[in-house]
């Protein structure tokens, strides 16, 4: 589409070429490298659904995975965000529920771009969104030659009022054969399936579970036309939903679903959120 944005950079590992759409969530369409597609496509081409949580690799903030009833107190104060997922098949009362912040569908404004860079912002305050504390995210992204370095950042609108915020990013990877994953601990969950904020020994997968993990994540692809992908991130907590048969969702998060309500932060001008995430391959 002509509105996107793209990154290229040609060395010794190949021709890395990442696709990004400013317009509908700073989102990154595709990472390709040497013909070959490593993130599940747009369903549809022409007209991407910027409000799919089932494609590309998008930005989390000021939240990350799911608000309980979209429902948080900040200060004594109640705050009533917007429900955008149902996960009961029939209107189940206590399954709905905020999903995956208010900058993943809507426009960022790039502040800056070269060849293999590109910064962005958005501000978190979007309509309809419920979000009323107002705040910026902060994004950029940099090709090296046999990586990608990504930013997530949030700050606090001139007002400098502090705000509770948690940032992640949400890749859907091509189904890898394996991966290569040791978490310290993993969070229990309830009948809804969000934390309770007890942290247990993790199981084992299938899973759609919050570790705690401060160790890089490799997928491992057989096929011998596609390179094995590792992650890294200083983000100490990470989602893999691996449920799918087409799809694996590896998210590095600076906290877990429901923050807000399990272990919310303070973010001010003084204590600052920033986190990063490195693709190699």
């Amino acid at each position: 589409m002509k509105d996107d944005l793209e990154l290229m950079l040609s060395g010794e590992k190949g021709i890395a070429t990442v696709t990004i759409d400013a317009t509908n969530g700073g989102r990154i369409v595709q990472i390709d490298l040497d013909g070959i597609q490593l993130l599940i496509p747009s369903p549809t081409v022409e007209r991407r659904d910027s409000t799919s949580f089932t494609w590309g690799s998008y930005p989390m903030a000021p939240w990350a995975g799911r608000v309980r009833d979209g429902r948080f107190s900040f200060f004594g104060v109640d705050h009533k965000l917007q429900l955008n997922q149902d996960d009961s098949s029939d209107g189940t009362p206590g399954r709905q529920h905020a999903m995956h912040g208010t900058v993943m569908s809507q426009a960022w404004t790039v502040a800056e771009q070269t060849a293999t860079s590109v910064e962005l912002s958005a501000p978190l305050d979007q309509p309809d969104s419920g979000w009323a504390l107002g705040g910026i995210a902060h994004q950029r992204f940099e090709v090296l030659d046999g990586q990608i370095r990504c930013e997530l950042s949030i700050s606090v609108g001139p007002d400098a009022r502090p705000i509770p915020a948690e940032v992640g990013w949400h890749p859907w990877w091509n189904k890898p054969d394996r991966l290569t994953f040791h978490p310290d601990a993993m969070y229990e969950r309830d009948a809804v399936g969000l934390p309770t904020g007890q942290l247990v020994a993790p199981s084992q997968g299938p899973w759609d579970d919050c570790f705690v993990n401060t160790a890089p994540v490799t997928l491992h692809y057989d096929r011998p036309t596609h390179p094995d992908i590792t992650l890294s991130s200083d983000c100490d907590h990470w989602v893999v939903y691996d449920k799918p048969g087409h799809a694996t969702c590896v998210e590095a998060q600076s906290g877990p679903p429901d923050a807000f309500n399990v272990r919310p932060r303070l973010v001010s001008d003084s204590h600052p959120l920033r986190r990063s995430m490195t693709i190699s391959w």
